[in-house]
């Protein structure tokens, strides 16, 4: 029962704050310049968010080295994605990587 009453305290919270967002700025007549620079902030916040840990955690530890495939990869497909900007191209060289680094005794 107490898991269902943070579902949905959860829906509800995340349903209220996206119906502010739209209420808000349906209010003004040009969103400002300033919230405008800031909104396009969050998007790479929030893919960094989601994919450094998965880079930089192996077992919930920390793990900088040669030894982290993941990590490895993971630069080489940044590399890739900085000089192509080629969403494909990133993806398949960053997976090519870490199946190539994984067959590596």
């Amino acid at each position: 029962m107490n898991l269902w009453l943070v579902v949905l305290g959860a829906a509800a919270g995340s349903y209220l704050l996206r119906v502010s967002f739209v209420a808000l700025f349906g209010r003004m007549e040009e969103v400002p310049p300033r919230v405008e620079r800031t909104l396009a902030l969050v998007p790479p916040a929030v893919l960094a968010a989601l994919v450094v840990p998965e880079l930089l955690l192996q077992g919930g530890a920390l793990a900088v080295s040669l030894d982290n495939h993941r990590l490895l990869a993971g630069a080489l497909a940044a590399v890739v994605a900085w000089r192509t900007e080629d969403m494909l191209a990133t993806v398949a060289v960053g997976m090519g990587a870490l199946y190539a680094l994984s067959l590596v005794p």
